[in-house]
């Protein structure tokens, strides 16, 4: 470490109660992204709580509880802004303790740049390196706006983060931070291991169906994706790339299978593109100081126009309720916001403007309800209330585990036709005639 970065470092060390002093009333605080959860700031600023009035809170998907909303219950001190819920915020947000942010996650880092004001940032963030910079670790894509516009940034540092190499803005130098807080350097989230339904891998059998030898895929969360990684893993597919939004543990798996080379690739070839990373202990140790892997802030990563200069873009996504007219929510139910608008309507963009390109939005047919009952996720109209995520109008593919639809260049009863094929047998003939008296089907028309 050179002299002059550690004398740096020594001057501007200060306590968690001192960085939280930096906060007034009114104040937009940043507290960090995904698996890099702000912890010795947090609780110093909800010691506070009895001066502090309006202080706005802002996240992007935060995972651990914040010990601010815990102890305004009442949300008179702090107010919670979160960018995509994550569970926690949507729990939160149930009893009003959590704010949804609308966004083009490709757009995020120019909202911030453009429309934030905010006067603290604080970051978790790896240990600085000899050349005076500390890394941001497995979270980058909107943290680097948000550090250059905020008039004051302390970074929290945690030890036990990876140190993630990246193509853009992925470090911080001492010389733009104003505070350092060591931080009691707890482990990383560890994301618990989903399982994948029978549905799932119906699903995934069908995605597998799409993908071909030097494919750039992106995976979002949850049972299907990983269930599509691990058939990946365990197929003969060849010198796939990786252009994506999150980094999990099935593309560790996929890698050591062999399957990823990136070869391909036009832009960023033989790189794991992607701007944040959340799973297990063995993604963040593959992630640390490994030059395979390549984090960009959003704006880069989500660009629709970046993601389709990559050939072969599939991007697998899923979602909640999708009507005949093929407008998808996968966000919300009915006004219930669930998660947010994320990556999937950029991957879905991009992946369109990909040579063989293919956007898949995967939805299993049907849910339970409360008493037991089965209801089609395939519905006439959305329930009242419910977000759209994607408009018709960029919907590619349908995947089902019945059966996957691709629905450009056709008209609202030829993509009525092809959903209802795709739906759940025991709803296809109640879709009909809900379709009838839309005035979106042909009496013509046949089921496959």
């Amino acid at each position: 470490m050179t002299q002059a970065a550690q004398i740096q470092y020594q001057q501007k060390c200060r306590s968690a109660e001192q960085a939280a002093a930096l906060v007034k009333s009114g104040d937009t605080v940043f507290m960090g992204e995904f698996a890099q959860n702000v912890e010795a700031v947090d609780i110093a600023l909800a010691l506070r709580k009895n001066e502090l009035r309006d202080v706005i809170l802002v996240t992007t998907t935060r995972a651990k509880p914040l010990k601010c909303v815990e102890v305004d219950p009442k949300r008179e001190s702090f107010i919670w802004n979160d960018w995509h819920f994550s569970g926690l915020a949507r729990k939160n947000g149930e009893i009003g303790l959590a704010s949804y942010i609308p966004l083009c996650y490709h757009q995020g880092p120019q909202n911030v740049t453009m429309y934030e004001e905010p006067d603290v940032a604080v970051v978790q963030v790896a240990p600085m390196d000899a050349n005076g910079f500390f890394n941001f670790s497995t979270s980058c894509s909107m943290t680097p706006a948000y550090c250059r516009k905020a008039k004051k940034v302390v970074v929290e540092v945690n030890t036990n983060n990876p140190r993630c190499l990246g193509g853009l803005d992925e470090s911080i130098h001492i010389s733009q931070v104003d505070m350092v807080v060591e931080g009691p350097n707890s482990r990383l989230l560890q994301l618990p291991e989903t399982q994948a339904s029978e549905a799932d891998r119906l699903i995934a059998g069908h995605v597998m169906a799409l993908l071909e030898d030097g494919s750039t895929i992106q995976l979002g969360i949850g049972a299907l994706p990983n269930i599509v990684g691990a058939m990946i893993a365990q197929s003969d597919l060849k010198d796939l790339g990786v252009h994506t939004e999150m980094l999990a543990d099935s593309y560790v798996d996929m890698y050591q299978a062999g399957r990823i080379s990136g070869k391909h690739k036009a832009i960023d070839r033989y790189k794991m593109v992607y701007t944040f990373a959340m799973g297990s202990q063995k993604l963040y140790d593959f992630l640390d100081n490994n030059p395979v892997a390549a984090i960009f802030p959003a704006s880069y990563t989500n660009d629709p126009a970046t993601i389709g200069r990559n050939p072969k873009v599939v991007a697998i996504n899923n979602a909640i309720e999708i009507d005949l007219f093929t407008q998808v929510a996968s966000e919300s139910a009915g006004p219930r916001q669930i998660s947010g608008t994320g990556g999937q309507l950029d991957f879905i963009m991009g992946a369109y403007r990909s040579e063989g390109g293919k956007g898949l939005i995967c939805i299993n047919s049907t849910y339970k309800k409360k008493d037991g009952s089965i209801g089609s996720r395939i519905v006439p109209t959305l329930t009242p209330g419910t977000i759209v995520t994607c408009p018709r109008s960029v919907v590619h593919y349908v995947v089902t585990e019945f059966g996957c639809a691709q629905m450009k260049a056709k008209s609202t009863w030829q993509r009525t036709e092809a959903l209802i094929n795709i739906a759940h047998p025991d709803f296809r003939e109640q879709l009909i005639k809900d379709a009838e008296l839309l005035g979106i089907w042909r009496q013509s028309n046949k089921l496959q």
